[in-house]
């Protein structure tokens, strides 16, 4: 591509990446937008307009050549998920693991073969990736993890409970993470993916949810579910804290899709109140002309543009899509505020119609709310942040 671009807002995007952003942009507002209520109503998995995303091309954007995908970077795919949830999060979070998901933790530590066996799928749309990585006693405290591997054979076996599994009732592959039976805290923990409904996975529980209910969060209990070497993706050694860092930093493609998708939301909040204030007219004036009210859209539009920037910032970091830790932390950090604040504003703008189901401002909302716990929530990122900083543990645990 030729030297970036500066046109203001997107500033800094290359001629490819500004028609990724229009392509997104279009199918959005074309076939996104006029389904989004429906997704939330019936709480039913988006396949419509997921499919409507898959003839585009853009399912497979980011997905490695050789696999059969266009090879783009994780920056892309953070501009086409931001589009998308500008219209509907529920599509936009049924795309992301495609885009911005536990697929690069197998590009990049999976063998070939593995690669070779999952990798296209993903690239065709074919192939629906999930990660179970929360417990009932494990939620912030990842490493508290009690689904165990106990070998069989040149194997495992795979017990224990996984909860928020974020689409995983139509997941085609999970990623699960447990520890080596007789481990505890930060030792001892791997990684294995599970393929399809083995002997010993029992069906998925739906937890009704507040928003993005066009995806569901899912519960499932494995029972001593027989794992062969070849889906074994991190191999659990009592000896080492591998996996553990494993798991806090191969989410970090995802967090950056989760803060992208933040700053989407927010932009439509902005976009909603900005046409509602020059439409809407009070005291026999535009509601647009009162100070108090201009002064509350400035607010809202330099936080969705400082989200962007730090997410385009994450996602051009690191190496082979796996952004750097700070970066990735401060987008995720500040987006997930941001999209609560601003959310709550556009209500407040709108008056009875922002509570209003009839509208789409209360959605946003009720989406927000739920984006700004997934992948870590601000409390957790403020302190690995902060240890970060201050060059300290960031263990809470106590000693």
């Amino acid at each position: 591509d030729p030297e970036p671009t500066y046109d203001g807002l997107w500033a800094e995007l290359t001629p490819r990446q500004r028609e990724i952003r229009e392509l997104a942009r279009e199918v959005a507002v074309r076939e996104l937008r006029p389904m989004a209520a429906r997704w939330d109503e019936t709480e039913e998995f988006p396949r419509k307009t997921f499919e409507a995303v898959l003839e585009t091309g853009l399912v497979g954007l980011t997905i490695p050549k050789k696999y059969g995908g266009q090879g783009e970077t994780l920056l892309e795919g953070c501009i086409v998920v931001e589009e998308l949830a500008r219209a509907c999060l529920s599509t936009a979070m049924s795309v992301q693991p495609f885009l911005n998901g536990p697929w690069r933790a197998i590009y990049v530590l999976g063998t070939e073969e593995m690669k070779e066996r999952l990798l296209p799928g993903v690239a065709d749309g074919t192939n629906h990736f999930a990660i179970a990585m929360s417990e009932p006693a494990a939620g912030s405290a990842g490493t508290d993890l009690r689904a165990t591997l106990t070998p069989d054979g040149d194997g495992f076996r795979l017990t224990g409970t996984k909860c928020w599994i974020t689409g995983g009732h139509v997941a085609d592959t999970i990623i699960v993470f447990a520890r080596l039976a007789g481990t505890t805290g930060p030792y001892g923990i791997g990684a294995v993916v599970i393929t399809g409904r083995p002997e010993g996975m029992g069906e998925f529980h739906i937890d009704p949810k507040m928003g993005i209910r066009g995806v569901a969060e899912c519960l499932v209990h494995f029972d001593d579910v027989r794992i062969h070497p070849e889906d074994v993706l991190v191999m659990p050694d009592a000896g080492s804290k591998k996996g553990t860092n494993i798991l806090v930093n191969q989410f970090n493609p995802e967090r950056c899709g989760n803060a992208a998708m933040c700053t989407g939301l927010g932009q439509a909040a902005l976009d909603a109140s900005v046409g509602h204030l020059r439409a809407r007219r009070q005291f026999g004036r535009r509601l647009a002309e009162f100070q108090g009210l201009q002064w509350k859209i400035a607010d809202m539009a330099l936080d969705v543009h400082i989200s962007r920037m730090l997410v385009w910032r994450a996602a051009r970091s690191g190496t082979e899509g796996f952004p750097e830790q700070t970066a990735t932390l401060m987008a995720k950090l500040h987006s997930s505020e941001m999209v609560q604040r601003v959310t709550n504003t556009a209500i407040g703008i709108h008056g009875a119609r922002g509570y209003s189901r009839r509208w789409p401002v209360e959605r946003y909302f009720r989406d927000g709310r739920g984006l700004s716990m997934g992948g870590g929530t601000p409390e957790v990122m403020r302190n690995v942040l902060g240890a970060q900083v201050l060059g300290v543990s960031g263990s809470q645990r106590r000693r």
